[in-house]
């Protein structure tokens, strides 16, 4: 299984990107999100997801874990296949796919392009105990996208603390100060612990 694929950036389209590694070309299909982040990039480190089927194999890239995570779970709902899934995280963001199934907000999903009423159900009702959003678990995400944030609760991980608390606990230090090093938010969080 492919992680994820870093390289530089030989071609990018709304739906795909061409990324070059070692001689090789990758052609990765991507959302929106991702190529929104991708713009003006000379290189990428995409993560993936490989859907290999009896008569194709494709290579899904996303800008960051957590939005992966998203699709992983979209296309466990009976009903959305990876194109699917591709055109809600084309729609929303990670962030507001996560408060729109948390809330419910099924006539959100519907206004996405071959997304009906009972599919959108479906993956409220799949997901929602799922995918537990509050203002912290908001925070959360937000430092869990933060690369520096990301490395820290890693790092705290390795050191035998908790992956929730030390989430919640990385998140309330980039919330008071963004621009910490993983150094610095790592010693502040081993005092919080």
């Amino acid at each position: 299984m492919i992680d994820y694929i870093k390289g530089e950036i030989a071609e990018l389209t709304p739906a795909s990107v061409t990324v070059e590694t070692y001689g090789i070309g990758y052609f990765i299909n991507i959302s929106l999100n991702t190529y929104t982040n991708l713009s003006g990039q000379k290189n990428a480190k995409l993560f993936i997801y490989e859907a290999i089927r009896e008569d194709a194999h494709q290579l899904f890239g996303f800008f960051d874990k957590q939005e992966r995570e998203l699709f992983i779970l979209l296309i466990s709902v009976s009903g959305i296949g990876a194109s699917t899934a591709r055109m809600i995280l084309s729609s929303m963001n990670p962030l507001e796919l996560t408060n729109v199934i948390a809330s419910g907000n099924s006539d959100m999903l519907k206004t996405v392009k071959g997304i009906g009423l009972k599919t959108a159900q479906r993956v409220i009702v799949d997901l929602k105990d799922k995918i537990k959003v509050s203002g912290i678990q908001q925070v959360e995400m937000f430092a869990a996208t933060n690369p520096a944030g990301e490395e820290a609760t890693a790092a705290l991980v390795m050191l035998g603390f908790t992956q929730q608390p030390s989430q919640k606990v990385v998140a309330k230090i980039l919330k008071e100060k963004p621009d910490s090093t993983v150094e610095q938010i790592i010693k502040t969080a081993l005092k919080m612990l």
